[in-house]
């Protein structure tokens, strides 16, 4: 595990009880991710093939949400106490401590991936790499739905994320590296926020190739 990973993880690991409590219920005012989230579940769901990985998955509120659109789907976080966290919450699901970079799935298997704002402290030069192992993980014609802070200008922003730095990107920039790790982008959603860094929300919906 390299450096970034540990502060991410030893940070996410102190603010697990505020961070459920911030976040568990906050799809409730979010509609544009509440129905981004509901249009790749359905999507998933017309694979046939419903597995489903909610990677960095916190405190478990998401991996929920898939399973109660009808996906067999688990979480995954870097982090042991959301990881621990998540099982007492969400009893009946499965979680699993992780790294995004190397993910304990087997290959093309996956149905759908959710990645929801948790590739946001992967620093720009390691995003190739694990995007290329979502990729590994998906069967041909699955689904990711990857959600990040989107920058207007021509490269990506680090910021001081409130837990641990963070970047914000060039929404055609993080669709060309999907597409380099065999990801096809199709739709793609963009909102403001309303937020003090003045930052966009970007959804991106992106399909495994075939080949």
């Amino acid at each position: 595990m390299v450096a970034y990973q540990e502060e991410t993880r030893a940070a996410y690991d102190g603010i697990v009880e505020l961070y459920a409590s911030m976040f568990a219920d906050r799809l409730e005012t979010q509609p544009f991710s509440r129905n981004m989230i509901g249009t790749f579940a359905e999507l998933v769901r017309g694979t046939g093939n419903p597995r489903a990985a909610d990677v960095g998955c916190g405190p478990g509120h998401l991996t929920a949400m898939l399973h109660d659109l009808g996906l067999d789907a688990f979480g995954l976080d870097l982090s042991p106490a959301m990881v621990a966290h998540a099982r007492r919450a969400h009893p009946s699901l499965r979680f699993s401590e992780a790294r995004m970079e190397a993910l304990p799935v087997e290959d093309r298997t996956l149905g759908g991936l959710l990645a929801h704002y948790s590739m946001i402290h992967t620093p720009p030069e390691e995003l190739p790499a694990l995007l290329t192992e979502q990729a590994r993980v998906l069967a041909p014609g699955g689904l990711l739905l990857v959600s990040f802070f989107a920058t207007e200008g021509p490269e990506p922003v680090r910021f001081d994320h409130k837990v641990t730095p963070a970047y914000s990107w060039p929404v055609d920039r993080f669709a060309e590296l999907l597409a380099a790790a065999g990801l096809v982008p199709f739709a793609r959603l963009l909102h403001d926020p309303a937020s003090e860094r003045g930052f966009l929300d970007a959804h991106l919906l992106a399909r495994r190739d075939r080949q």
